[in-house]
């Protein structure tokens, strides 16, 4: 890596004193109806076009994951990305993860059902934290995503979101983070709202703090807009995957492009 020689979190795996293993590139989707959208801070929301094509596009280019989220499913009480995901499942083989509305078990059935690997889950989780316990002992942690929607109180700071970062939840998002833990979730995404959509990079103190508190794979969300902001949140903050959405959608950068770059940074992507 460019900054070398740093220490690893204790659980986590280092190849060398330069390099770390197998960083994951995600496309992020965010889906509204039946369209794929962006917007600043999870608000704004403008239509890209249509997610089936940009998924494809992706895989063919060698994205290692692609993660839908249904933006308005809590809203609605319900998560309508079934078709959308059995449609993808059928051209895309890369591990998928779905949230939004997802608030038990048969819930989550039915997305797995329809090609999903992992779920994502956050509303339902805060109001009702042994969903997570109740996902993990049916599908298995691996499949148990936790998503925090983070805003930065202070610094060092940052409570919980829910609801596409409308609602405040009082949680503070390291605590919460560790407790998700403790009940079965195998993966934590974290998405800085602050940073969302901005192009101004990580909130790289956040998913440090994330990482450092928990064991798991953290999945940083919210603000690339440059190279280097991908090393940036990789060498500090330790984070397992990047999941892009911006510069993806408005062809600003190419998977590959991104790969090439982390190897250059001493940084091995994932392979598969």
């Amino acid at each position: 890596m460019a900054n070398g020689g740093f220490a690893m979190p204790s659980g986590r795996i280092r190849l060398s004193d330069s390099s770390v293993a197998d960083i994951r590139l995600i496309a992020r989707l965010d889906i509204k109806g039946p369209n794929l959208i962006k917007g600043i801070h999870l608000e704004g929301l403008r239509v890209i076009g249509d997610p089936h094509l940009f998924a494809r596009d992706y895989y063919d280019q060698g994205v290692d994951e692609l993660l839908y989220m249904d933006i308005v499913a809590s809203l609605y009480g319900r998560n309508s990305l079934s078709e959308i995901v059995r449609k993808a499942a059928r051209d895309v083989f890369v591990p998928m993860t779905v949230g939004g509305g997802i608030r038990s078990v048969e819930d989550a059935k039915e997305l797995l059902r329809a090609g999903a690997d992992k779920v994502a889950i956050n509303t339902a989780a805060v109001k009702r934290p042994e969903l997570i316990r109740d996902l993990a002992r049916h599908f298995g942690s691996q499949c148990v995503v936790l998503s925090v929607e983070a805003k930065q109180l202070a610094p060092g700071r940052w409570e919980a979101y829910t609801d596409n970062g409308r609602e405040r939840t009082g949680l503070d998002v390291v605590s919460w983070a560790t407790r998700a833990t403790e009940l079965g979730a195998g993966e934590i995404l974290v998405t800085s709202v602050d940073r969302e959509g901005t192009r101004k990079g990580f909130d790289v103190a956040l998913m440090r703090a994330i990482s450092e508190a928990v064991p798991l794979p953290v999945i940083a969300s919210g603000g690339m807009g440059a190279v280097e902001h991908m090393r940036d949140v990789i060498n500090v903050a330790h984070v397992d995957a990047i999941a892009v959405a911006d510069m993806f959608h408005y062809r600003r950068v190419r998977v590959g492009e991104l790969k090439d770059a982390l190897m250059s940074a001493g940084i091995h992507p994932a392979r598969h």
